[in-house]
């Protein structure tokens, strides 16, 4: 891997990390189009670099989350429940043999794809904008379905709250924050698990991934959040969809 793939991977990350459209899929595809070796480090590389999103995340919602830390902190711990304990069960099982499969990660574009398509046509405007205990540990449940490639965390929570009749604006604020425990954890267990065995060329391409996908990541939520005041999640569907059967037929 050279630095230049590095800036394009970063890239890839921040852009597609918060949207509904599966950052892993796009992540998998971007290396493969690079003709990158699918080694550890590269794995790794994907995982760790998501930290630029996370400060992304925190660089945007700073003030709000010291302002409301405990509600926050009781919400977002009850969402991040589930993930925790089925990601450490099924860690080595997901990087090994999920990581990279592409007929799994188009079947998994396609059918979200169309399951956002149903929620949008069916869902109603809510103006529901207070996520309850329980309502946090259901979305924290469909957050689990992202540990699929294809699947996409972002969407999981998005679709998974407005299923439930919360407002747009609410869940996707909640699925940005809930993106903070939860990506800090995958990447805390990552390095762990790696014993920060890292060559200092390594480092070097950690450093420039996490700076790019902090910057891009940045741009994107500010216009994500732009966007959904006026806009559903159809194209992101479609788009889901288009992408999934292109994999398919290249396949």
């Amino acid at each position: 891997m050279t630095i230049i793939h590095a800036l394009i991977i970063g890239l890839v990350e921040g852009i597609t990390e918060f949207l509904p459209i599966s950052s892993t899929a796009h992540l998998d595809l971007a290396r493969q189009l690079l003709q990158i070796p699918a080694t550890d480090f590269a794995k790794s590389f994907e995982i760790i670099i998501q930290l630029g999103a996370i400060g992304a995340v925190i660089f945007v919602y700073w003030h709000k989350i010291l302002t409301n830390f405990r509600s926050y902190f009781r919400l977002l711990s009850i969402a991040f429940l589930p993930a925790a304990v089925i990601g450490l069960i099924a860690y080595d099982f997901i990087k090994t043999f999920l990581l990279g499969h592409n007929l799994i990660m188009a079947l998994s574009l396609i059918i979200g794809g169309l399951i956002i398509y149903l929620i949008e046509i069916f869902n109603r405007p809510s103006s529901q904008d207070k996520i309850s205990n329980l309502s946090a540990f259901q979305i924290g449940l469909c957050q689990c379905l992202a540990m699929i490639p294809g699947v996409s965390r972002a969407g999981a929570t998005i679709m998974g709250g407005l299923a439930l009749g919360l407002k747009r604006e609410t869940i996707v604020e909640f699925s940005f924050l809930l993106a903070i425990p939860t990506m800090l954890a995958a990447t805390g267990l990552d390095m762990i698990k790696s014993n920060f065995a890292f060559s200092s060329h390594e480092w070097l391409l950690l450093s420039v991934g996490i700076i790019t996908a902090f910057a891009s990541a940045l741009l994107v939520i500010k216009l994500f959040l732009r966007y959904i005041a006026h806009h559903n999640f159809i194209y992101f569907a479609l788009y889901r969809i288009a992408l999934g059967l292109t994999i398919l037929i290249m396949l």
